[in-house]
């Protein structure tokens, strides 16, 4: 098995320069549950040459629905760890490892990345990523989900205080709204990895209305 056989249809796409300059890209994906196990099956497979996933949790019962990285059989197992096996039986050309530590711990290891994509569930983790991007001078993608909404947003001059988010634990999540944020972010990330042009510092607010319409709704904000 060549990389030319392997992603044949993404070189069909870009050519085989783009392809070929993915293998040297790094990314971290902070989390590895719905947000962060969408992401790795969707750009663990696209060509990126080393993807870090980073969590300290393990697979329980109630994650398995919207998570779709793991089955029954993983229950108590370390989600990263799952994550990082998994993707090394669909891709035989990335290095991926798993990061079990929490984002404070992770961040004191001074690893660096072109990319950091966020797949937390909370306000303080998110407001973590946003500190060490910046000192990084690092963009990251954030996301969010809640019910039958999401928001994305790519990162770069703004910060993520510049908009207000509420810091809760969701009542609900439908699953598929969990893989389509996901998606969104993996788009973001490829797109900007790959060359592409991005935009940046826009916050995506994508939801359904009362009756049915997906609505999506962008909002600039201040860098």
């Amino acid at each position: 098995m060549t990389q030319e056989q392997y992603f044949h249809r993404q070189i069909q796409l870009w050519g085989d320069k783009v392809q070929q300059s993915l293998q040297g890209k790094k990314i971290a994906i902070i989390g590895a549950g719905g947000l962060g196990s969408s992401l790795a099956l969707a750009l663990g497979t696209s060509g990126i040459g080393h993807i870090d996933m980073v969590d300290f949790d393990k697979v329980s019962l109630h994650n398995i629905h919207r998570q779709i990285a793991f089955t029954l059989k993983d229950q108590d197992k370390y989600k990263a760890k799952v994550v990082a096996d998994l993707i090394r039986s669909k891709n035989p050309f990335i290095h991926i490892k798993a990061i079990v530590a929490t984002f404070e711990e992770f961040s004191k290891l001074e690893a660096r990345y072109d990319l950091i994509i966020d797949a937390t569930d909370n306000l303080q983790t998110r407001m973590q990523i946003d500190n060490f991007a910046k000192e990084q001078s690092t963009p990251w993608i954030y996301g969010s989900v809640e019910a039958w909404h999401g928001y994305v947003c790519f990162f770069e001059r703004s910060g993520f205080n510049s908009f207000n988010v509420s810091d809760h634990k969701p009542a609900g999540i439908a699953a598929p709204i969990v893989m389509h944020i996901a998606s969104l972010q993996a788009n973001l990330a490829l797109r900007y990895l790959a060359g592409s042009p991005v935009a940046k510092d826009k916050l995506y607010y994508l939801y359904f209305n009362e009756s049915g319409e997906l609505v999506t709704q962008k909002f600039g904000l201040p860098c």
